[in-house]
């Protein structure tokens, strides 16, 4: 009877740090099926582990993940680098859980999950941990086994890393009227329109991961983008229905076909336009997508 009271107790611990842990794992990995899987590792971990010496369970929890996702990123990587195509992180539908568990939404754009790719296992952590969590400088450093001092300098790169690159997003309204605008552009293939939403420097992802029909290559520059769109309109948008979602915090589109989710598509704007537009749709990735608010 008291193992059974013990493990409750342990289950109604790890119910309350779930949101947190998962929200870790994803800002880490880019993917929900792998943040699945380290969470879940973790709960294995907790079951068999000497509770009775853990001070702060929340703390331990958060360490595990962490660890357990900096492992399986170094993994990760390798797989990457013989993906077919672009790799583009995996959606996850936020109208139901706006933050996965965050203080704040830091860290979840599609775009900027790409930019955390340039940066170290260790890196990627100590930035999500500090900048998503909010966590202090000296629990990181126990989390990721580094001193304080490096912990700083860890997250100071990050940001510096990512402050080269990353642009200055639109607010949600204007973000959701240009994605809107582009759909409509897009099904017409109607390229004045598109040229006169993208940026000079648009970048077009298409992520099948070689199971669907999707361009290996990205389409770069504005005239190539909406050229590029304009030659499969005909045909990619024949009896398919497209309704509104919320994808890692900002506004996207679900793309179906008979009833089948093949595609989320979503963008991100700057005060340019449309910078980079971005097609999901390796079946494989759909999955959080397919059922908005699925608890995780």
């Amino acid at each position: 009877m008291e193992d059974v009271e013990n493990l409750q107790q342990a289950e109604a611990v790890f119910s309350t740090a779930r949101a947190r842990m998962f929200g870790i794992a994803y800002r880490m990995m880019g993917s929900v099926s792998e943040a699945e899987d380290i969470v879940q590792e973790v709960w294995i971990r907790w079951q068999t582990y000497d509770r009775s010496t853990v001070r702060n369970p929340h703390a331990f929890l958060t360490t595990m993940t962490t660890r357990l996702a900096i492992n399986a990123l170094q993994s990760a990587r390798v797989r990457r680098e013989t993906y077919v195509g672009p790799w583009l992180p995996e959606p996850v539908d936020t109208s139901g859980d706006p933050a996965l568990g965050a203080e704040r939404g830091e860290a979840l754009e599609v775009a900027v999950l790409m930019l955390l790719e340039k940066l170290t296992p260790t890196q990627r952590a100590a930035y999500v941990l500090r900048e998503a969590f909010d966590y202090p400088y000296e629990q990181i450093a126990e989390v990721i086994g580094q001193t304080q001092a490096n912990v700083r300098q860890l997250v100071s790169r990050a940001r510096k890393l990512l402050a080269a690159e990353k642009r200055a997003s639109v607010p949600a309204a204007d973000h959701e009227r240009f994605l809107t605008a582009f759909l409509a552009a897009a099904k017409t293939g109607n390229v004045t329109a598109l040229e006169e939403l993208f940026a000079q420097d648009v970048i077009s992802y298409s992520d099948g991961g070689g199971a669907v029909r999707a361009s290996k290559f990205p389409v770069t520059g504005r005239h190539r983008v909406a050229r590029y769109v304009h030659a499969f309109a005909d045909r990619f948008w024949t009896g398919v229905t497209v309704e509104p979602a919320q994808a890692n915090g900002r506004p996207a589109m679900r793309l179906s076909r008979d009833g089948e989710l093949f595609a989320v598509v979503t963008v991100s704007v700057t005060t340019d336009g449309i910078d980079r537009v971005l097609w999901m749709m390796n079946p494989s990735k759909l999955a959080a997508a397919t059922n908005p608010g699925t608890p995780h």
